[in-house]
C-alpha cells in the first residue's frame, strides 16, 4: 500500500475514533472556539471602527487646524484667521457668493449610556449656516434643525443608539445650560452620528469660546484644488494653520485609534491560544495513548511512522478547525452588526457597529490552525517513533 493511501486510511481511523474521546475533544474544540470568537470580537471591533472614521471624509472638503494641532479638541482658530479662510484660493463659493466655509467648535459635554448606567464623554459640535451643507453624507430623519442662536440642538443617530436621554423634545442640562432635542440626523457609516451639533454663536457664549473657533471645515472647487488652498495656508504667515482633505484627517484618526484595538486584540487572542494548545496537547497526546496497540498493530503491518504521524495532525487540525468555525458563527451570529462605541481620538465616545470582514475571519481561522497544528505535531511525533512491539505487549 502506497504512503498516501496509508496515511488517508489511519486519517480515516482517527476520525472515526473522535466520539471515544467526545468530551476531551469538545473541550479543546470550546477553547479554540473561544480564542477564534475573542480575537474576531476585537478585530471586528477595531474594523468597525476604523471604516467608520476612514469612511466618515471628503476629498472636496478640506478641514483646518492650528498648526501643530494633532485633532479639533486642541485647535484654535481666531476670528481674524477665519476671515482670511473667506478669501483663500479653490474656496467654493454657493450662488451668494459666500464662500462655503463651515467655522466650528467642539466641546466635551456628559451624557449617560444606556448599556451601563456610568457617565460618558460626548462631543458637542457648534456650527454655522453651512455646517449641514458640508456633510453630503447627512439627513435629518426626525424633527428639524436647531434655530440660530437658540438652545436648540440636532443629535446624531448613533448617538441616540448609545445614550439616554436625548429622544425628540427632551430637554437636557450641559453645566448651567438647558437645551431642547428638536431633531435627530443620520449620517450611515460616519463619525458625525456620534455627535450633538448646537448653533456656534450660542456655544461659544455658553461655553466662554469668545469669537474663536477650533476648526473650520471647507468645500472646495474639486478634490485638485486642495493643493492650491493647502498652500495659501501653509504659506501665510498671518494663519499659522494647516489644511488637509477631511478624508485624510480621518483616515490618520481612524489608523491611531484602530492600532490600539488591535494591539489588545491580538495579544489578549494569543494568551488565551496558549491556554487552548495546552487543551489540545493533552486531548492529543491521549489519543495516542489510548490507541498504542492500535498504532501497533497497523506499523507490524507495515503502515510508515509518517501515517501515523499524520493521522495525529489531522485530527488535532480538524478538532481546531471545528473550534474557528464554532467560533466564527458565534461572532457573526451575535456579533455582527451590533451597536458599540468606545474613545476616539478626541476622548469622546464614537458609536459604529461591529463589522466583521474576510481579512479578519483569515487571520482567526488561521490562528486556530497554528494551535492545531503545534497540538497535533509533538502527539503525531510520539505517535510515529512508538515502538510496535513494546505497545504490544502493554
Amino acid at each position: 500500500m502506497s504512503i498516501l493511501n496509508q496515511t488517508g486510511a489511519v486519517i480515516a481511523m482517527n476520525v472515526r475514533s473522535i466520539p471515544q474521546r467526545l468530551w476531551m475533544s469538545a473541550a479543546t474544540v470550546v477553547a479554540v472556539a473561544l480564542v477564534v470568537a475573542v480575537l474576531l470580537g476585537f478585530l471586528a471591533l477595531g474594523r468597525g471602527f476604523s471604516q467608520t472614521l476612514s469612511g466618515s471624509g471628503s476629498t472636496d472638503v478640506a478641514i483646518v487646524l492650528r498648526d501643530g494641532s494633532g485633532s479639533e479638541l486642541n485647535s484654535v482658530i481666531t476670528k481674524a484667521q477665519g476671515d482670511l479662510l473667506d478669501e483663500a484660493p479653490g474656496v467654493a463659493r454657493g450662488p451668494d457668493g459666500r464662500a462655503r466655509i463651515s467655522k466650528e467648535l467642539y466641546v466635551i459635554v456628559d451624557g449617560v449610556k444606556k448599556s451601563s448606567g456610568t457617565k460618558a464623554n460626548m462631543p458637542l459640535r457648534g456650527i454655522g449656516s453651512e455646517g449641514l451643507a458640508v456633510r453630503k453624507q447627512v439627513r435629518l430623519r426626525e424633527g428639524r434643525m436647531f434655530t440660530p442662536g437658540s438652545n436648540e440642538i440636532v443629535v446624531g443617530a448613533g448617538l441616540l443608539r448609545e445614550f439616554s436621554g436625548f429622544e425628540m423634545g427632551k430637554t437636557i442640562r450641559f453645566g448651567t445650560s438647558t437645551w431642547r432635542v428638536v431633531g435627530v440626523f443620520e449620517a450611515p457609516g460616519t463619525v458625525f452620528e456620534s455627535e450633538l451639533w448646537a448653533d456656534a454663536a450660542v456655544v461659544q457664549s455658553l461655553f466662554d469660546r469668545g469669537s474663536s473657533f477650533q476648526t473650520a471645515r471647507v468645500v472646495l472647487t474639486s478634490p485638485e484644488a486642495l493643493k492650491t488652498f493647502a498652500d495659501y495656508v501653509k504659506n501665510d504667515p498671518r494663519l499659522q494653520l494647516r489644511a488637509q482633505s477631511e478624508q485624510a484627517y480621518y483616515r490618520q484618526q481612524a489608523e491611531r485609534s484602530g492600532f490600539i484595538i488591535r494591539f489588545i486584540g491580538w495579544p489578549l487572542g494569543i494568551m488565551m491560544s496558549i491556554g487552548a494548545l495546552a487543551g489540545a496537547l493533552n486531548t492529543m497526546y491521549s489519543s495516542v495513548s489510548t490507541r498504542a496497540a492500535e498504532i501497533a498493530t497497523l506499523r507490524i503491518l507495515g503502515f510508515s511512522g509518517f501515517s501515523a504521524f499524520m493521522g495525529t495532525m489531522a485530527e488535532a487540525l480538524a478538532l481546531s478547525a471545528i473550534g474557528a468555525l464554532l467560533g466564527c458563527a458565534i461572532v457573526g451570529i451575535g456579533f455582527n452588526g451590533m451597536s458599540a462605541s468606545t474613545l476616539g481620538a478626541g476622548f469622546t465616545q464614537v458609536a459604529f457597529r461591529l463589522q466583521l470582514g474576510p481579512e479578519i475571519v483569515v487571520q482567526a481561522v488561521i490562528l486556530a490552525l497554528i494551535i492545531g497544528f503545534v497540538g497535533g505535531f509533538f502527539p503525531g511525533w510520539r505517535a510515529a517513533r512508538q515502538k510496535p512491539l513494546l505497545a504490544l505487549s502493554s
